[in-house]
């Protein structure tokens, strides 16, 4: 029952890397690119009595164009985030990188890489341990924002 709950709330703490959204003027640049929305969540996590309880913290950051940096805004969410993690040390967590559907599989296979990773290195500076966080790419063969 215990690690059902730890992987319930693994899974549940995914954390969803896609694109901030430039303004949508309708235009598509050269190399076919779009405007894209994006849309934002909620995570799930453990409270002081063990049940899973709505913690009001955004599961997702959000990146520019063709970009893995973090903006302030992603910044505060994975503060909450490692907040959150430090407080349940004996919840591992999945972060997911994403990409949207333009360009090459592989581009973005590694974009999703690196944008997950850069989330989980400030998890990690921010005291969560290393080991507990796992990286996985979806690039755009599973985009969290169709554009």
């Amino acid at each position: 029952m215990k690690s059902s709950l730890y992987a319930l709330a693994s899974a549940l703490f995914v954390l969803a890397a896609c694109e901030t959204p430039p303004a949508d003027d309708g235009t598509v640049d050269a190399g076919g690119n779009s405007n894209a929305p994006y849309t934002t969540g909620n995570s799930m996590g453990m409270g002081d009595t063990g049940m899973l309880a709505d913690t009001n913290v955004s599961d997702r950051v959000f990146f520019a164009y063709d970009s893995s940096t973090l903006d302030s805004s992603a910044q505060a969410t994975l503060r909450a985030q490692a907040d959150w993690l430090n407080n349940n040390p004996a919840v591992d967590v999945t972060l997911e990188g994403h990409a949207d559907e333009r360009g090459t599989r592989e581009y973005n296979l590694a974009l999703g890489e690196r944008r997950a990773n850069a989330a989980k290195n400030y998890l990690v500076s921010l005291g969560v341990d290393r080991g507990r966080i796992t990286v996985v790419s979806y690039g755009k063969e599973r985009p969290a924002v169709l554009g």
